[in-house]
């Protein structure tokens, strides 16, 4: 069968921004009352703010889209082998309820070593193929490329120019597309050139170069979007303001205003799944609609806090943490590979379970 996915929405920048407003207005129109979003914090994971940054975004949106009530959900799905897990189901069980999936600011190359091969990224490429929106804004636009630019590497860092494979979304449509947000940024004034992602316009030539040859390179200006509606195969650009299409030399731009078919961007086709894997994915959804039910956000940072109090051999905090992990209704099992955090059993009224939780310590 062929698959109707959902719209992909690929912001240059301002996510949060007037444009970002104007987008999202048209994306939340399409759904049904009070749609479900679920912010996927993996791209900022690594930093030690990274649950305001995602909230930031769903304040935005359940401030800023108040008349379409939406619900939001982050989901700290922040780094393998721990307790917040891109493969810890309990934390990305939203990705399976949601309408729309974002994915945003951060570090391209840790989203993309995160959720290479994660449950997480099952869920958001199913989730798609089942007619939800992703929307990739920032880092997170360039991690879904074929080829992933590592932005801090080079800018911050100073290592040699170079890609490294991205998650490769769009091979979904038979597209081979890298993506460079923040393509016009001028940060750095008239002392240097911060176009190109930061990258500068001498520099991203060198990488241009480097691109396989059959790869379209999109760059995407601040505060401009790409919108793909697969179903309908066309593209729109909006906002402020343009997209440039880069391939062997070649260049295109698309102004703000612009409609275009998507087969601009390759051989594009709608993806067609086998039908036993396409029962297997429907079975498999219905049944994920209620998978274990999400971990909040405040639990999934008490388990990670307990982590921290065992290896430190704070057994009384390691104690008191888990003891208020259980009156959340959650239950706390250690393995060889790490914790594993479940909803706990309930008999009756739900006083039994919760007894002979609180009875097991850390000490």
């Amino acid at each position: 069968m062929t698959a109707a996915p959902g719209p992909v929405v690929l912001f240059g920048s301002g996510e949060t921004s007037t444009t970002g407003r104007t987008v999202f207005d048209w994306l939340l129109r399409q759904l049904r009352p009070s749609p479900r979003i679920a912010i996927l914090e993996t791209p900022a994971g690594f930093q030690p703010n990274s649950g305001l940054v995602a909230q930031e975004i769903a304040d935005f949106l359940e401030h800023r889209l108040r008349n379409y009530r939406p619900e939001t959900h982050v989901v700290p799905a922040r780094k393998k082998g721990t307790p917040l897990s891109p493969d810890e189901a309990a934390v990305v069980a939203p990705l399976c309820q949601a309408e729309v999936v974002f994915l945003g600011p951060g570090s391209p190359t840790y989203a993309v070593n995160q959720l290479r091969d994660s449950l997480a990224w099952q869920y958001v490429r199913e989730h798609h193929l089942r007619g939800g929106a992703v929307v990739f804004a920032s880092a997170a636009a360039i991690a879904a490329g074929f080829q992933a630019l590592p932005v801090y590497e080079i800018y911050k860092v100073g290592a040699d120019l170079h890609w490294q494979p991205g998650l490769d979304f769009f091979r979904l449509y038979g597209l081979s597309l890298t993506v460079v947000p923040h393509w016009d940024n001028r940060e750095g004034g008239d002392k240097l050139d911060t176009s190109h992602c930061f990258m500068g316009r001498g520099r991203f030539e060198q990488l241009a170069a480097m691109l396989p040859g059959d790869t379209l390179c999109v760059g995407i200006d601040e505060h401009t979007v790409l919108v793909m509606e697969p179903v309908a195969g066309t593209g729109h650009v909006r906002g402020k303001g343009a997209i440039t299409l880069l391939q062997q030399g070649r260049c295109e731009v698309l102004t703000t205003g612009t409609d275009f078919p998507l087969d601009k961007l390759g051989a594009f086709r709608l993806p067609v799944i086998a039908e036993p894997a396409a029962r297997e994915l429907t079975s498999r959804w219905n049944e994920g609609a209620s998978p274990a039910p999400a971990m909040p956000a405040e639990v999934a940072e008490w388990v990670a806090a307990r982590e921290q109090a065992r290896r430190s051999r704070d057994w009384a905090a390691a104690d008191a943490l888990r003891q208020r992990i259980v009156q959340h209704g959650w239950q706390v099992r250690d393995t060889g590979a790490g914790p594993e955090v479940t909803p706990l059993p309930v008999k009756g009224d739900g006083a039994e379970g919760r007894a002979s939780a609180l009875v097991e310590t850390d000490a």
